[in-house]
C-alpha cells in the first residue's frame, strides 16, 4: 500500500515521485501525449502535471483530495494548469460542463493510487482491493474520455513487473488486459504498438507484492506499462 492515511499517501508519493523525477520518467511519460491540452485525472502531489506543463500543453487536473491539489498547486505555481475537485466516479453537472468546456485533446491516468482509506486495501489482501479499485476508476476514466467529443486520446501508465526478455509478448497482454476490461465496447482503440514498458529501478512493496502472488514473476523487473488509446476513426 502508498499509505494508510492521507498523510502517508502524500509522504509516499513525495518520496517516490522523486525518484521519478530524477530517472526523467515523468518526463518520458509527457513525451508521449498528443495534443495541446490535457484532462490529468488523479494529479496526486503535482509531479506529473508539472512534466505536461514543461511541454507547453493546457493541463485540467482533477483529485478527490484536496491535500493533493494544494501540493499541486504549489509544484505548478505560474504554468498553464487549471485545478478541479473532483471525482470523477460521481461529477456534478458542474463539473462535467467544466471538463467539456476545456476541451482537451487527451485525458490520463497515470500511477493511479489512493490512501488505504479509500481503496480498502489491507497488508494481507494481495493487492486484490488495489487492482478491482484501479479497474473500477481506469473504466470510468475512460467512459468519460469517451463521452468528451473533443478527446482524441487516452493515456495510462501503471507499475508492474514482467519478465524483460518477454516484453514483446507482454505488449500484447497490456493491449488485450485494457481492450477487455478498460475499453470495451467505447469508441477507443488500443494498438500494439503503443504498448510501451520502461524499467525502473528499486522495489516497492506493491512490486514485491506482485512477484510472491506470481511465482513466474521472481525474477522480473519492475517497469513502467505505458497505453495509449486513440478514438476510432
Amino acid at each position: 500500500m502508498s499509505g494508510a492515511t492521507v498523510a502517508e499517501f502524500l509522504g509516499y508519493w513525495e518520496a517516490e515521485g522523486q525518484h521519478y523525477v530524477r530517472r526523467g520518467d515523468y518526463e518520458w511519460m509527457a513525451a508521449l501525449v498528443p495534443g495541446k491540452r490535457v484532462l490529468e485525472v488523479g494529479c496526486g502531489v503535482g509531479f506529473a502535471t508539472q512534466a505536461l506543463a514543461a511541454r507547453g500543453l493546457s493541463v485540467l487536473a482533477i483529485d478527490t483530495l484536496p491535500e493533493c491539489l494544494a501540493a499541486t498547486q504549489a509544484r505548478v505555481a505560474g504554468q498553464d494548469v487549471t485545478l478541479l475537485e473532483a471525482d470523477v466516479m460521481a461529477l456534478s453537472d458542474g463539473q462535467r460542463l467544466e471538463i467539456a468546456d476545456f476541451a482537451p485533446d487527451a485525458v490520463v491516468c497515470w500511477l493511479m493510487g489512493a490512501p488505504a482509506t479509500v481503496t480498502g486495501a489491507t497488508a494481507s489482501d494481495g493487492g486484490k482491493a488495489v487492482v478491482a479499485y484501479r479497474e473500477k476508476i481506469h473504466r470510468g476514466i475512460a467512459e468519460l474520455a469517451a463521452s468528451l467529443p473533443s478527446v482524441q486520446a487516452f493515456h495510462l501508465v501503471d507499475r508492474t513487473v514482467i519478465p524483460w526478455q518477454a516484453k514483446d509478448i507482454g505488449r500484447d497482454t497490456l493491449v488485450g488486459y485494457h481492450a477487455g476490461k478498460t475499453l470495451r465496447d467505447l469508441p477507443l482503440l488500443a494498438e500494439r504498438k503503443h504498448a510501451l514498458y520502461r524499467k525502473i529501478d528499486g522495489n516497492s512493496p506493491e512490486i514485491e507484492r506482485m512477484r510472491k502472488s506470481h511465482p513466474s514473476l521472481k525474477s522480473a523487473v519492475p517497469v513502467l506499462a505505458s497505453l495509449l488509446a486513440e478514438r476510432k476513426k
